[in-house]
């Protein structure tokens, strides 16, 4: 039986916790982050590391089975 491919798009996004919980970054943060783009407190806010929500894990591990 051949290995499956991993998803290289989710393999970029997603990392695993030691506990199986599926971390990611938030989303927003790319660009108009000055001037009258998004204030200090949502910047602040965005730098911040999330994890996956419960309904979408399953399908997320699927997509990165060997990491």
């Amino acid at each position: 039986m051949p290995k499956i491919k991993s998803h290289s798009g989710a393999k970029k996004r997603f990392k695993l916790t030691k506990s199986g919980k599926v971390k990611r970054a938030h989303a927003n943060r790319r660009h108009l982050l000055n001037g009258h783009g998004k204030t200090t407190k949502r910047k602040r806010g965005l730098r911040a590391g999330a994890y996956a929500d419960k309904t979408n894990e399953s399908a997320i591990k699927r997509m990165i089975l060997y990491k």
